[in-house]
């Protein structure tokens, strides 16, 4: 097969946002270049996103996956995100939420259906693997031809 009639390979394609009212976006930043190095699409948004943006920018962009940054407490404010990608036909793109969580804030975020947390010292490593198999995963349910063009 020449280039022009090879089959696409699959290239995840990750929206990374901050929610709420937190600036801090060093590991926003962090976590998007590395996305960005193991070969995935990042959709990289500045920080003070409002939940209704993010969920309309996970439509335009048809993104596999959406990964949130918090440093302060924004991540309080992700079941109300959760429940607006559902409310918006979103329910199957996975979340991942990273950054300074306390451990007995996780069961809050995991029951409103967030697939991942990752706290200070995950390893980048294990947060692409993750994301790689998340956003195949969602891509598989999404698009019935996928299987067909990877």
């Amino acid at each position: 097969m020449t280039p022009e009639t090879s089959p696409p390979t699959f290239r995840p394609k990750v929206l990374v946002t901050k929610i709420g009212f937190d600036g801090h976006d060093r590991g926003s930043r962090v976590v998007a270049a590395a996305l960005r190095d193991s070969g995935c699409e990042v959709v990289y948004t500045p920080p003070w996103q409002e939940i209704a943006h993010v969920v309309k920018l996970t439509a335009e962009e048809d993104v596999d996956l959406i990964g949130i940054s918090s440093l302060a407490t924004d991540h309080l404010i992700v079941p109300k995100l959760m429940a607006a990608l559902r409310s918006g036909g979103l329910g199957d793109v996975p979340v991942i939420v990273g950054g300074i969580i306390p451990d007995a804030e996780v069961p809050a975020l995991t029951s409103c259906g967030v697939a991942r947390v990752y706290h200070p010292g995950s390893s980048l490593e294990d947060i692409c693997k993750d994301a790689w198999e998340l956003a195949r995963a969602s891509r598989r349910q999404r698009d019935p031809f996928f299987e067909q063009e990877s």
